[in-house]
């Protein structure tokens, strides 16, 4: 599945341009900018928009707007789990998103308006996990913050003890179920882990 990506105000605009003139099924070149904006800004404009989703490549130079319909619906899509599958540093889920993960999703802390992943990493490595989530398009704060949608709240640490779970790396379950088992909202998530864990 194609992944959108919010764009700059200019991106906007010339998407809107290309939707207004030639809607999803005709074909259309960068030459249609021509006139308009710079060589170079021309450029910048038609790999914004491919590396979005906006539009896409129809043929040897030509491109087809993508429905604004389905852009929309996804802008909004979790990424997070499947771009932490390539992340070369250490880091474990934590909080509730640790007892999210351990109790296989039987509680969930997101929805399309609000999806926070709580993340531990390294102190020493908070720019290079800034970089990360900004390069996947993925807003991130240090140690509180929140936006509309998905975002990361990166908690630094000196060391962490953790463990690999479907794929993702976790902090430990017995410090997952500690903090379910201390918070009535998780009682729930403690209780399934219990069940399939035991204490």
């Amino acid at each position: 599945m194609t992944s959108y990506y919010e764009i700059p105000y200019f991106g906007l605009r010339a998407y809107s341009l290309f939707f207004s003139k030639f809607g999803t099924v005709s074909p259309f070149s960068q030459s249609q900018l021509d006139f308009v904006v710079s060589e170079p800004m021309k450029k910048k404009v038609f790999a914004l928009l491919l590396n979005a989703g906006w539009i896409r490549k129809a043929g040897r130079g030509e491109y087809l707007c993508n429905r604004a319909d389905e852009i929309f619906r996804h802008l909004l899509d979790f990424r997070v789990p499947s771009i932490m599958a390539s992340a070369k540093r250490e880091y474990a889920f934590t909080g509730a998103s640790a007892i999210e993960i351990w109790s296989d999703h039987s509680y969930l802390q997101r929805g399309r308006e609000r999806s926070p992943y709580f993340i531990k990493v390294l102190r020493k490595d908070i720019g290079h996990w800034k970089g990360f989530f900004s390069a996947h398009r993925v807003p991130s704060y240090v140690g509180k913050g929140s936006t509309i949608g998905e975002f990361v709240v990166i908690i630094p640490c000196k060391s962490m003890a953790r463990e690999e779970k479907g794929g993702l790396f976790v902090e430990h379950r017995a410090i997952a179920m500690q903090e379910a088992r201390k918070n009535e909202m998780f009682s729930y998530p403690y209780e399934y882990m219990r069940r399939k864990y035991g204490n």
